[in-house]
């Protein structure tokens, strides 16, 4: 492995980072639920009246916020994706049944459920975590 210092970016994380806990913060305080991107996306499918524009909106901020970090922070991502197409399809019906099935995805269990002291969201972001720790080993190191 590899790890490229010269784009270690620490300040715009921990900002990154305390806008997110703050967004989880009150998203629940305000709303009484839990933000979890799985949630909000799946709400997507079926939305209530008057739901949609902000998951909507939710989801357009999270696919815009790289275009928004390279303005502000002059930060740019560079993507290396060593799958095919066919893995990268596997890959996302297995995190979408995990998340349906888990009740949650990492944003929901690691984020908000683990701040709030829920025990099942620990034991689920270990879960994600250690099958995807091993997952990753298995098929680097073993296959």
């Amino acid at each position: 492995m590899h790890i490229d210092w010269t784009v270690f970016t620490p300040f715009p994380a921990l900002l990154g980072g305390i806008i997110l806990g703050l967004a989880a913060a009150l998203y629940i305080h305000l709303h009484g639920r839990i933000l979890g991107v799985s949630g909000i996306v799946g709400g997507l499918t079926k939305p209530e009246a008057g739901d949609w524009l902000w998951r909507l909106s939710f989801v357009f901020g999270l696919l815009s916020s790289p275009l928004w970090a390279s303005l502000i922070f002059d930060v740019r991502a560079i993507e290396v994706i060593d799958a095919g197409w066919g893995a990268l399809i596997v890959a996302g019906l297995l995190v979408g049944f995990g998340a349906s099935y888990g009740a949650g995805c990492t944003s929901g269990h690691g984020i908000c459920g683990i701040s709030r002291l829920s025990l099942s969201s620990l034991v689920a972001t270990i879960t994600f975590m250690g099958t995807g720790f091993l997952t990753v080993f298995l098929l680097r190191h073993v296959f």
